[in-house]
């Protein structure tokens, strides 16, 4: 048995390489393996985030496609309505302004993609409001509708009593005219004991009748005037003097004029006499008539009229006078 320092070359008890190589490939196949189990769950769980999130999507979306269908709704019977509440002026103003702001502040919400759930719920509350507001509004335009028909019924049965009423104002008022004219041409005076008395007036104011023209200096014409149903007070009575030649006298520097008459039309007359009367009694009237030339060989005549009636006439026969006319 021999003994030496010197190592020797080949080491006692090596174990073989081939067993480490397939340690190795062991270990490396393990982790590959792990990698991509992890790949495999953490894409499986993205999938599953995803299905999540596109499920939650979905529902969000349908919701909102649900809250525009119930505003859609809201709008649909809130125009069927306004169309009819146009016509009831002025009433339900404050209402529609109110309605107006719900529908802006729910359109607003509605514009955007998507919808927190504090903003769906804020959208769902409004929507409420607005159905409550709209469901107010309904009832309010049916009760306006109840006495739009009961008014319009009433306004129809007025109607009918006011066109009867009508008729019956204008047949009274017929009737009325009719009787006011009968009691205007019945207020007509009478005139009777008519006088004609040409007067030649002497120095010293003494007056003296006479018929020579030449001598006359004025007419005095006097006659009674009564009526049963003539209002007492002031009225006028016209005289027309017609001269021998068939002229009417009239001087207007005297107070002639015109005056209408209901059976000749318009007339002139000579003078308008002022009578105050009294009811059912006689009144005598009496005036003188002067004019700026001389008075007229002839028969002067004399017509009386009163309301446009001539209600007495007379004549009076001026003559020539003396040897000398």
């Amino acid at each position: 048995m021999s003994t030496t320092n010197y190592p020797s070359a080949t080491p006692p008890n090596q174990p073989p390489r081939r067993d480490s190589k397939n340690l190795i490939i062991g270990l490396l196949a393990v982790g590959i393996l792990g990698t991509w189990g992890y790949f495999l769950w953490d894409k499986n769980n993205n999938d599953q985030k995803m299905t999540q999130l596109q499920t939650q999507y979905v529902a969000v979306d349908s919701s909102k496609n649900e809250l525009q269908k119930s505003f859609d709704a809201s709008l649909s019977r809130l125009d069927s309505l306004t169309g009819y509440n146009n016509e009831i002026e002025g009433k339900l103003s404050e209402r529609n302004t109110e309605i107006s702001k719900l529908k802006g502040q729910i359109s607003s919400i509605l514009k955007k993609n998507k919808l927190t759930a504090a903003e769906k719920k804020k959208a769902q509350s409004l929507i409420t409001e607005l159905n409550d507001k709209i469901a107010n509004l309904e009832q309010e335009v049916a009760r306006l509708t109840t006495e739009n028909q009961t008014l319009t019924t009433e306004k129809a049965a007025v109607t009918v009593e006011r066109d009867t009423y009508k008729s019956q104002k204008d047949t009274l008022e017929v009737v009325k005219q009719g009787l006011e004219t009968k009691v205007d041409i019945a207020s007509t005076l009478n005139a009777n004991s008519i006088a004609i008395t040409p007067i030649n007036e002497k120095n010293g104011g003494k007056e003296k009748v006479t018929s020579t023209a030449k001598r006359v200096d004025k007419l005095v014409i006097s006659f009674d005037v009564n009526n049963r149903i003539a209002q007492s007070g002031p009225t006028d009575v016209y005289v027309l003097i017609t001269d021998p030649e068939g002229k009417p006298v009239s001087v207007e520097a005297l107070g002639s004029g015109n005056f209408t008459t209901r059976e000749d039309g318009e007339k002139t007359f000579t003078a308008k006499v002022p009578v105050e009367i009294e009811t059912g009694k006689t009144k005598r009237v009496e005036f003188a008539w002067r004019q700026n030339s001389d008075f007229k060989r002839g028969d002067y005549k004399i017509e009386v009229y009163h309301n446009g009636f001539k209600i007495g006439e007379g004549v009076r026969t001026l003559k020539k006078g003396g040897i000398f006319g």
